[in-house]
């Protein structure tokens, strides 16, 4: 089932769909999910709210027929999520869908790898933000040592997955983190993208002053290293890709304070519980789960579905200021991820 690609009023195509399937997850980041708000008796989704995975493939297949090419699994933590490698092996399978990845803190991929690789998931991003094992402890606020985290990556490459690695940067908190990062996954060969610190959701306290930008992390590195600029692999592509000149490893760069990218955004966000988003930084969402649950046919999904992102307009980051952050109610990323 194919229908015409859709676009919204800024003439942006749909390509990619972000599928949150689980708003829990077994870190506490200081710029996610801080332990200080997300405690130990936070009311996280009832298993029933959440759209199972059947719902979570009828709509996939929805944003299929309308230009979607790529998917990733997010959370929360998505390793969390029952039944995980079921839900990929059906994506993967799926028609229209070329691409699916995961994002994951990687605490379980020795438990799940083998099962995930052998459904057919190939890539993977890693969150990892620091060396240091103390740091990386405070950050991920439950005492993980980053040992952990690169012992599970080391799994995973065994496996034979591509693997990417995410690194959150702040000013003040792990800034002097770059270089040995940089360091120790050139040496493995692993990209490292360094994500600028962003304001999603309401609870990670963000400011500009926090904010590394790009052009101060590629100085760093290029004390160091000489790196040169790779061309995008498609359309929407987020990072900024440079290949150090002296090997094959690469690094990325996730600008979207300092250089925003609204413009190329061909992202849509499906949230755990069946919400459709039209930005990362979106203070609301359109309801998917009421209509599957109330009987809606597949063409009425799938006009809901057109005449949101049609009417789509965000460029949030484009307009991002202080005071708009400190004013507007967002999403949290533990609903809609990454």
């Amino acid at each position: 089932m194919t229908t015409e690609p859709i676009r919204d009023q800024l003439n942006r195509p749909i390509r990619d769909l972000r599928i949150s399937v689980t708003d829990r997850c077994n870190f506490r980041c200081t710029y996610c999910m801080p332990k200080e708000i997300f405690g130990d008796d936070y009311p996280f989704l009832p298993k029933n709210e959440l759209l199972t995975l059947e719902e979570i493939c009828d709509v996939a297949q929805l944003f299929a027929s309308l230009g979607v090419k790529k998917i990733r699994l997010t959370g929360g933590e998505p390793l969390l999520r029952r039944n995980l490698p079921e839900l990929v092996g059906r994506l993967v399978n799926m028609e229209g869908i070329e691409d699916i990845g995961l994002t994951t803190n990687g605490l379980l991929l020795k438990q799940y790898g083998q099962a995930l690789y052998d459904q057919g998931l190939r890539r993977v991003n890693i969150s990892l933000d620091a060396l240091n094992p103390e740091l990386f402890a405070y950050m991920n606020g439950r005492g993980i040592k980053p040992a952990a985290i690169l012992d599970n990556i080391e799994h995973a490459r065994q496996l034979g997955f591509q693997i990417k690695v995410n690194m959150v940067v702040q000013k003040g908190v792990n800034d002097q983190e770059i270089l040995p990062m940089a360091a120790y996954f050139k040496e493995k060969g692993i990209t490292l993208c360094f994500i600028e610190f962003m304001d999603v959701g309401n609870d990670n306290d963000w400011s500009l002053k926090r904010v590394v930008t790009k052009r101060d992390i590629y100085d760093r590195l290029s004390r160091v290293y000489e790196l040169e600029a790779l061309e995008p692999h498609y359309f929407g592509e987020v990072a900024q890709r440079y290949r150090y000149k002296d090997g094959e490893a690469e690094i990325g760069f996730i600008t979207s304070v300092s250089e925003s990218f609204c413009s190329t955004c061909t992202r849509a966000r499906l949230s755990s519980e069946g919400k459709f988003y039209t930005c990362l930084f979106a203070s609301q969402g359109f309801d998917l789960r009421e209509l599957l649950r109330g009987g809606a046919s597949k063409d009425e999904l799938l006009t809901a579905i057109r005449s949101v992102w049609e009417q789509r307009s965000d460029r949030y980051s484009d307009e991002r200021t202080e005071q708009r952050v400190r004013q507007r109610k967002k999403i949290n990323m533990s609903y809609i991820g990454g």
